[in-house]
């Protein structure tokens, strides 16, 4: 009998270290710009030679910049530091089952340009989605019209499972992908340093630099579109699992031998709450209603929305019906973990709004533990552009403060100051 695999855990280096404190302290500076060194150690829990130091070293990559003095009751003036917008630029791909919308930033995460590609039922071949990505990197470029060397990465998020150090998208089930080498793709056309991740944690992140779970310990950011999950936030920080899997809740069973999943289990939360799901919950209520939209998820989505701002019997329950399913599998997370602020995010979220978000409210209330719904707040997420987009852009930025220092990337990526034959620059 062969041993069980066992993953050794991976011994974080002084050099880990410090790039995680150099990015932290940058997040604290974009967040509250312009601010002390003495405030970023009071948030951050470093001390302020520490800060000093690393506040040096991002004004030497002119990441932030000095901006002048405030008072500090009687003793020396402190110095202020603010990002520098200028010092750089992100780019968010937020790849899901039926788009490609890209997001350029500035270093500040303001946006300056925005694409958005539609993938039509069969293009979700690896090469088509591909296109779409290189297409609207394209067009956000030619938007903008900054030069490509300001570009310090992109960071693209697929739906699924991945692995972030080889750039593979392990499993995406709605398009049966398996081990598809996307970053390695995308490197033919994309000449900028490439770091992929997963929705769950694109909108958690999000959400903690700029949206409702800023300022908690302790949050579940869920993501509503075709696809489901969970963004977890515990102990102040992005929670990934042993192997980045973690957040998979969409694919935990709600109704025992319930509807077909693509992950091929049956009655996973997903079929009934992510966009497909809504669907059947409006076609097995009303075969021929006017709502239903066969091939158009986003349309029908809009259509309920609208019903139920008109009162009409049909959508009204429909989402009600939803409520009622998505609130008890926000029960068991509630009870679970413990959260100070459960996030409604992604598209779904976004347009049935307020009406979903009662429901939801009501639905965990019937099925969570009073201890522990008492101390949690459910929300809809205030971020008004793509949190997807917003939190890849992190994961680029990131990226790039990992790689200061190291100016040659691997050779299977293209440069950040190169680029292959018919790249976007």
């Amino acid at each position: 009998m062969e041993a069980p695999l066992v993953k050794t855990p991976v011994k974080r280096t002084s050099r880990d270290i410090r790039t995680a404190n150099r990015y932290e302290v940058l997040r604290q500076i974009i967040a509250e710009s312009p601010t002390s060194r003495q405030r970023v150690a009071a948030v951050t829990g470093l001390s302020v030679a520490t800060v000093a130091t690393l506040v040096g070293e991002l004004l030497e990559l002119r990441m932030i910049t000095e901006v002048g003095f405030e008072d500090s009751a009687g003793g020396r003036p402190r110095g202020l530091v603010a990002v520098n917008t200028s010092g750089g630029a992100l780019i968010g791909v937020d790849i899901a089952e039926t788009y490609v919308r890209v997001e350029l930033f500035d270093l500040g995460l303001n946006v300056l340009a925005r694409a958005i590609e539609d993938i039509r039922p069969g293009e979700s071949r690896p090469e088509q989605v591909v296109g779409h990505v290189a297409a609207a990197v394209g067009a956000v470029m030619a938007q903008a019209g900054i030069e490509g060397a300001r570009v310090l990465g992109v960071g693209v998020s697929v739906p699924g499972q991945v692995d972030r150090d080889t750039g593979i998208s392990e499993y995406a089930p709605n398009w049966d992908w398996h081990d598809v080498p996307l970053l390695d793709l995308l490197s033919e056309y994309i000449a900028y340093p490439l770091y992929l991740d997963n929705p769950l944690r694109a909108c958690a992140v999000a959400e903690m630099w700029f949206g409702a779970a800023r300022g908690n310990g302790d949050a579940v950011v869920v993501n509503l579109g075709t696809g489901v999950g969970a963004g977890l936030v515990l102990g102040g920080g992005l929670y990934r699992g042993v192997s980045n899997s973690a957040g998979e809740w969409g694919h935990t069973t709600l109704v025992l031998d319930g509807r077909l999943c693509h992950c091929g289990n049956h009655g996973c939360v997903e079929t009934y709450v992510g966009a497909p799901g809504i669907m059947l919950n409006l076609r097995e209520l009303s075969p021929q209603s006017p709502l239903l939209h066969p091939e158009d998820q986003t349309t029908t989505i809009d259509a309920l929305a609208h019903g139920v701002t008109a009162g009409d019997p049909v959508a009204v329950k429909v989402v009600r019906d939803t409520a009622r399913y998505l609130g008890a599998g926000i029960s068991d997370l509630v009870n679970l973990l413990n959260p100070e602020v459960v996030v409604l995010s992604s598209w779904v979220a976004a347009r049935l709004g307020e009406p979903l978000l009662r429901e939801v409210r009501e639905a965990v209330a019937r099925h969570a533990l009073p201890r522990p719904i008492a101390a949690t707040e459910i929300v809809l997420s205030p971020i008004s552009t793509d949190p997807v987009c917003l939190g890849a852009a992190t994961f680029a930025l990131e990226g790039a403060l990992q790689s200061v220092g190291q100016r040659v990337a691997p050779a299977s990526r293209a440069s950040a100051f190169g680029g292959t034959k018919g790249s976007v620059q």
